[in-house]
């Protein structure tokens, strides 16, 4: 459904804009494949009209926020033409510094295990192309230092697309807790990589609340579905600072721990203290917060609470409910 409807929005920008006169609706109708195969010439079937001016209005919309000049145009007949003039929809040439340029090819390397590296390529390649200077090479080595924001998920490209179209999704998710995943029906709002995992925010219909999924408990695939959003999409989006409250980020107590050693090494990255017990043990005092349960589960016998009481009994009962399946 969203390449039909690139395509379709492509066709029609094309064609206001090779076009030197205004094209009525009749016309554009009649000229562009998608909607002579949806609904046929003018004149098809009974309540084709309505549906394509509909679909019509949609497609120009989308145009004009994406930032294409379409222009009204009303001739004598009292008859409504549209076009997108040329020099209305030209940009400036391009000017690119050295400097930036480098920043350009940083960002294209931080893409590099993901599946958008052949498009940051291809981005470049298009302003070398439209000027970048020929002696500034954007993929040079300017630091010591590499960025990388690694890609694995399958889950991570239908989900990155989901999120621009605001298309609703489904697909199986296993929490920490849980010996075999569930579906969630979710509307995704945006994806944030922290901490070397990837998160998704939106808002969960089956609990009517927003969640915040890591992918990599993502299971199978991520199925589209029909119809639009029920939920408003908030200006800002804090996957990060939800992540980081579930782990005990923004704690103002702490938990005293027993870690194996050569073991838990985000757990010795936040703690406060680390003493050597001896026989494959250490005691660590970290930061506890809400989520702090959850995220301790997920080592497993490499980790023993012992205190605080309430924060040692919620570890239990998770491990006793996935030792329950």
């Amino acid at each position: 459904m969203a390449i039909a409807k690139a395509e379709r929005l492509m066709n029609l920008a094309l064609c206001l804009l090779g076009t030197r006169r205004p094209l009525s609706k009749r016309e554009l109708r009649e000229s562009i494949e998608a909607y002579v195969e949806a609904f046929g010439p003018g004149g098809g079937a009974p309540g084709s009209d309505d549906s394509f001016n509909r679909m019509f209005e949609r497609d120009k919309d989308d145009l004009r926020e994406l930032g294409l000049v379409i222009e009204t145009v009303e001739n004598l007949d009292g008859d409504v033409g549209y076009l997108a003039r040329r020099d209305s929809n030209r940009l400036p040439p391009i000017t690119i510094d050295a400097e930036e340029a480098a920043a350009l090819g940083l960002a294209a390397k931080v893409w590099q295990q993901a599946r958008l590296a052949g498009a940051a390529s291809g981005a470049l390649q298009k302003l070398r192309a439209a000027g970048l200077p020929e002696d500034v090479d954007p993929y040079e080595a300017h630091s010591a230092l590499e960025p990388r924001i690694p890609v694995h998920e399958a889950s991570f490209e239908p989900l990155m697309l989901a999120c621009r179209d605001r298309r609703p999704v489904a697909f199986d998710y296993r929490k920490a807790t849980a010996a075999r995943p569930e579906q969630r029906h979710v509307e995704p709002w945006a994806l944030e990589c922290w901490r070397g995992h990837w998160y998704l925010a939106g808002w969960d219909r089956d609990r009517g609340a927003e969640r915040v999924f890591r992918l990599s408990r993502i299971t199978g695939k991520v199925r589209a579905r029909a119809g639009k959003f029920t939920a408003d999409v908030p200006d800002v989006v804090t996957v990060r600072e939800t992540v980081a409250s579930w782990a005990g980020e923004s704690a103002d107590r702490s938990a005293l721990i027993r870690l194996r050693t050569g073991a838990g090494y985000p757990l010795r990255a936040k703690a406060a203290h680390i003493r050597e017990l001896g026989e494959g043990w250490d005691e660590l005092e970290i930061p506890y917060g809400h989520g702090l349960d959850a995220w301790l589960v997920e080592f497993g016998p490499d980790v023993v609470v012992l205190e605080p009481a309430e924060l040692r009994a919620d570890v239990v009962d998770r491990l006793r409910a996935v030792a329950k399946g």
